[in-house]
């Protein structure tokens, strides 16, 4: 689609109702996922961020994970709506992204700067949280909906242990994506100028 930037930005929601439908190859959606995760900035360069993409058998994994999980921790009556919105929203699109901090790359920094130790673990979520930004855009502007869930840190170690990850690897969020099926609603705004102030 090759939006203008502000006009993806602006078109970029949560989409709740996917189909396991692609509108563009799987290299195209590699090639997405590796643009962001190069062009991304982050906090004294750290290059923090880890991604790993999910298609296919794989991408259903994940979502049969979650339901596992969930499985064991929530009431069987609470379960059943829980299951549907996963198989409805989630499991049912064409892939999902997981995102990752390196925790041994904060830690590293911690040490080598003790002046701001206490802030690299702010910074390094303000750099996975722009990565989301520019995945989840660019998805949508290839014409996918997508929207971001957490289910970590309750699915950390099984989703380690499945693709074999580093234990290093701090999962942050799970997106979901796929053709939509429909429409997102209508978005509340609050006042701009509740929001932004301006000195001249």
């Amino acid at each position: 689609m090759e939006r203008k930037f502000k006009e993806a930005l602006a078109h970029r929601r949560s989409y709740y109702a996917l189909s396991n439908k692609s509108l563009v190859s799987n290299e195209e959606i590699e090639e997405i996922v590796k643009f962001a995760v190069k062009n991304i900035p982050s906090a004294f360069n750290s290059q923090s961020t880890r991604v790993v993409l999910l298609l296919g058998d794989q991408h259903t994994k994940l979502w049969n994970i979650v339901k596992d999980t969930l499985r064991e921790i929530v009431s069987a009556e609470a379960f059943k709506s829980t299951e549907n919105k996963i198989d409805k929203s989630f499991a049912s699109g064409y892939g999902t992204v997981l995102f990752f901090e390196e925790r041994m790359i904060v830690e590293g920094l911690q040490k080598s700067f003790p002046t701001y130790q206490d802030r690299f673990p702010v910074w390094s979520q303000h750099t996975s949280a722009m990565h989301q930004l520019a995945v989840w855009t660019m998805l949508e502007d290839a014409g996918f909906g997508a929207s971001l869930q957490h289910y970590n840190p309750l699915i950390d170690e099984a989703v380690t242990k499945e693709w074999q990850l580093p234990e290093t690897w701090e999962l942050i969020a799970q997106m979901p994506f796929g053709a939509p099926l429909q429409e997102p609603g209508a978005k509340e705004f609050n006042p701009i100028e509740e929001r932004v102030r301006i000195f001249k």
